[in-house]
C-alpha cells in the first residue's frame, strides 16, 4: 500500500460541541479513541456575554472512561498541558476578559477508551459564552481515515 503523506487522509476530525451559547455546565459528546493513537482536543471560545472574573469563570475538563457510561476526571499526567482548576484534568481556567476570544488545546495521552469535554461554569452566567469542541485523532491504526 502507498504511503499516504497529506493529513487529509491520515487525521480524524470529529465535532463534539456543536456551536452554543453556555450558560450553565455541559459535557460534550464522546471519541472513542479506538483505531488511534493519538487525540487532540480543540476548544473554540467566543466573546463571553457576562464579565468573567474571579467569581464568574468557566472551566474546561477532559473526562475519560472505559466504556462510554462511567466518566472521571482525566489525570493530570494524561494530559499534554493542564492548569490547577477546581477538578484534576483542567485544561483552560477562563476568569478574564483577555481570555476568552481563544482556542484552547490539549493533548490526550491516558489508556482509556473514550474522551471528552466538561465546561464547568462558577458563579452567574446570564449572557452566557459560545463555544465549539471538537476532536482530532491521528496515528490512525489503517490509512486513509477519509477517501
Amino acid at each position: 500500500m502507498a504511503v499516504t503523506r497529506d493529513i487529509y487522509s491520515n487525521l480524524n476530525l470529529t465535532q463534539l460541541l456543536d456551536p452554543v451559547v453556555v450558560t450553565a455546565d455541559a459535557n460534550s459528546g464522546s471519541v472513542d479513541t479506538r483505531g488511534y493513537d493519538s487525540v487532540m482536543l480543540l476548544a473554540n471560545i467566543g466573546l463571553s456575554g457576562d464579565v468573567l472574573s474571579g467569581a464568574v469563570f468557566i472551566e474546561l475538563e477532559v473526562e475519560d472512561s472505559p466504556d462510554n457510561s462511567v466518566w472521571t476526571d482525566a489525570a493530570d499526567a494524561d494530559l499534554t498541558n493542564s492548569v490547577t482548576g477546581t477538578n484534576t484534568g483542567t485544561f483552560a481556567l477562563i476568569d478574564a476578559p483577555a481570555e476568552d476570544e481563544l482556542r484552547y488545546i490539549v493533548g490526550y495521552k491516558g489508556d482509556k477508551r473514550y474522551v471528552r469535554v466538561v465546561v464547568n461554569v462558577t458563579g452567574t452566567h446570564t449572557n452566557g459564552t459560545p463555544m465549539a469542541v471538537s476532536a482530532v485523532q491521528g496515528h490512525a491504526h489503517q490509512a486513509p481515515v477519509n477517501t
